[in-house]
């Protein structure tokens, strides 16, 4: 598919990992990109080799100005020289785990990546403990490791996606198949839903409440407008009662009468 636009410079969204964060360059039209094509940008990390997402037009209070650009489509001699350096990354990230052991740092190297030059390479991170010092071991890995060695801590959200694993529910981790960006996840949308608060439950493997609790939260939060409250004395088809639960997705409510619990739907409840 041709994403070639009308106006003179265009955005061009570029991801540098295959669920990775989208980030935004110029490209001029006569370039001609196509979605999935990799090109070649200048980051503060160097030089580097990503894939195509999308090209738009600017919008509105848009300026190329605040964007590097794409300075070029790869070739097959830029996509042979990645790689090379990807190889290079895995003997990079062998040799950090076992410095690191040595040292007896209480870190976890995930991942290596090398500029598309070989010049720098950025070592990720993740560690339990806050205030851990990595100087002697970026001092020594710059001793035996190709180019500029720069080591960078990572949430642990960030650690489990680089991480290939499944999830509770049987399929790989949503972390790692499509989430480029992680929201804020909190516990009142656990409870919305009813999810049980158990840790084990509604935590991932990253030791943070799991993502999925927010992709049916709007739903449940709008559906729960139409319902009573819980505690509420309401007036049913079966009786006088109390709103003992709600179940937004039926539009149903859950109602003590005497020593029963029934469920009614929402339009045969009457507040009293």
């Amino acid at each position: 598919m041709n994403l070639k636009t009308n106006s003179g410079f265009q955005v061009a969204g570029v991801r540098f990992q295959p669920t990775g964060k989208v980030y935004h360059f110029s490209s001029r039209e006569n370039q001609d990109l196509r979605e999935g094509d990799f090109v070649l940008v200048e980051t503060v990390r160097g030089r580097q080799l990503g894939e195509l997402v999308f090209v738009r037009p600017l919008r509105q209070g848009e300026s190329k100005k605040d964007l590097k650009p794409v300075e070029r489509r790869a070739t097959g001699r830029d996509l042979a020289l990645r790689q090379q350096w990807q190889q290079k990354e895995e003997e990079a990230l062998s040799a950090a785990r076992e410095t690191a052991k040595q040292l007896n740092l209480p870190v976890k190297i995930v991942t290596a990546e090398y500029t598309l030059d070989g010049r720098r390479l950025t070592l990720l991170y993740g560690s339990s403990k806050k205030g851990v010092n990595v100087n002697t071991l970026q001092r020594q890995l710059q001793r035996i490791l190709v180019g500029r060695v720069i080591l960078r801590r990572i949430g642990p959200r960030d650690q489990a996606k680089l991480m290939p694993g499944y999830g509770p529910c049987g399929e790989m981790r949503c972390c790692c198949r499509f989430l480029s960006e992680f929201k804020p996840i909190s516990i009142k949308m656990a409870k919305m839903q009813e999810v049980s608060l158990n840790p084990s439950e509604i935590t991932g493997m990253c030791g943070r409440l799991r993502c999925c609790l927010s992709y049916e939260y709007e739903q449940y939060c709008e559906a729960c407008k139409s319902l009573p409250r819980r505690k509420r004395r309401v007036r049913t088809p079966h009786g006088e009662g109390k709103v003992v639960a709600l179940l937004p997705l039926k539009s149903e409510v859950v109602i003590r009468v005497d020593d029963r619990r029934v469920e009614v739907p929402v339009e045969d409840v009457e507040l009293i």
